[in-house]
């Protein structure tokens, strides 16, 4: 049985994973190394980029950041979280706000400190990123669309960090980019129709409180015909493997997105929807491994010989 002291601990811990999102953090570094094995490096074996020390110092500096940067918006959005998240508050506050503030300062440090074994310019990379991470949280993300575009693109850059270093600057790279930034751009702006209410109350001038739902529909709608285009050149015009089976899915389950988005009017519609992009999302992930198969089954291989 475990004493009151150690429940407290791992409530505490819990209450930090929640804080940080860990459930996020470690798609993306699945992501980066998925990336990197199939579209960035397609001609090095898996196993040399799995065990690149400075790959995995850039995808840990990668998810340090984004930890330190959920650390941040969860300090400043403390009020509007009330409103929007009472549960994941009371979660949340198990850990001080001093605690989070002390833990933020050091993971940057720490990040940077390894960034520097890659490289100075690695190191100034992630110290923009941190930076970008902090004043989005603390000015951008009150404002309509400037703090959406920014939101979007704050979990894409890691991908650059990754693109930087092996200095491969495919077409296709960008198309799977913009496909990803798409998605998460509508993502944003459905989270602003879920948090309306705490953004109403916090003064946050998104896209429906300042223009009301109507417009952020409509902008989400031409959001969704705009994947139209990176999709018809990830699947007519670059080779992407079987991976092209997910992005034919992924325009069928984005229509049926939109016919329920113009029937949502309560935040639990919003949320479905939520979760629903973060599962084409997700499932995105997992389907870079589709480009090439031949990588899974020469991995098989190596493994049944150890």
């Amino acid at each position: 049985m475990l004493t009151r002291k150690s429940k407290l601990l791992v409530l505490k811990i819990f209450s930090f994973f929640s804080v940080i999102r860990g459930y996020n953090i470690w798609v993306v570094a699945l992501a980066q190394y998925l990336s990197a094995i199939f579209i960035l490096a397609p001609n090095e074996p898996a196993l040399t980029i799995i065990s690149d020390w400075r790959l995995f110092i850039i995808v840990l500096c990668s998810s340090l950041s984004i930890a330190s940067g959920y650390i941040i918006n969860n300090f400043y959005d403390a009020k509007k979280d009330l409103i929007n998240r009472p549960k994941k508050v009371m979660i949340d506050r198990l850990v001080r706000q001093s605690t989070k503030l002390k833990v933020y300062f050091t993971i940057n440090f720490v990040v940077v400190a390894l960034a520097l074994l890659i490289s100075w310019r690695a190191a100034f990379f992630f110290s923009s990123y941190i930076f970008l991470l902090w004043f989005y949280s603390h000015k951008l993300k009150k404002f309509p669309i400037i703090g959406n575009l920014t939101a979007a693109l704050l979990v894409v850059i890691p991908f650059f960090g990754v693109l930087m270093y092996f200095k491969n600057f495919y077409h296709v790279i960008f198309a799977h980019a913009t496909f990803l930034f798409l998605l998460l751009l509508i993502r944003e702006f459905v989270k602003d129709l879920e948090n309306i209410e705490g953004d109403l109350v916090t003064n946050y001038q998104t896209i429906p409180v300042r223009f009301g739902e109507k417009i952020a529909k409509i902008s989400i709608t031409f959001l969704i015909c705009l994947t139209i285009f990176p999709v018809y050149f990830l699947t007519d015009v670059y080779n992407v493997g079987y991976m092209e089976i997910y992005f034919y899915v992924s325009l069928i389950m984005l229509v049926f997105f939109l016919i329920k988005l113009w029937k949502s009017e309560q935040k639990s519609d919003y949320i479905k929807l939520h979760f629903l992009l973060k599962f084409v999302i997700v499932s995105g992930v997992f389907s870079i491994m589709l480009i090439d198969l031949n990588v899974l089954q020469h991995g098989r291989a190596l493994l049944s010989q150890v």
